[in-house]
């Protein structure tokens, strides 16, 4: 089982089609926030996409400071 969980929200993809996926997931342990570029070093996103990555992070970001409140909270 993963100490990661990925932003269900986020569903975004390579603009040229090339099935390379964007992944934002928060270490639910410890709050670290993974960024991932799926299949590649690279990806072209649309400005929209970008937006999703940008919501994405935010949200990943939030949670992470829940989490390390928490643990330090005890």
């Amino acid at each position: 089982m993963s100490a990661y969980g990925s932003d269900p929200e986020l569903n975004v993809y390579d603009v040229t089609g090339n099935g390379t996926e964007v992944d934002v997931a928060t270490n639910l342990l410890n709050g670290d926030i993974r960024l991932s570029i799926l299949w590649t070093q690279e990806i072209l996103l649309s400005a929209d996409a970008a937006e999703q990555v940008a919501d994405a992070l935010r949200r990943a970001a939030a949670q992470s400071r829940n989490i390390t409140d928490a643990t330090s909270a005890n």
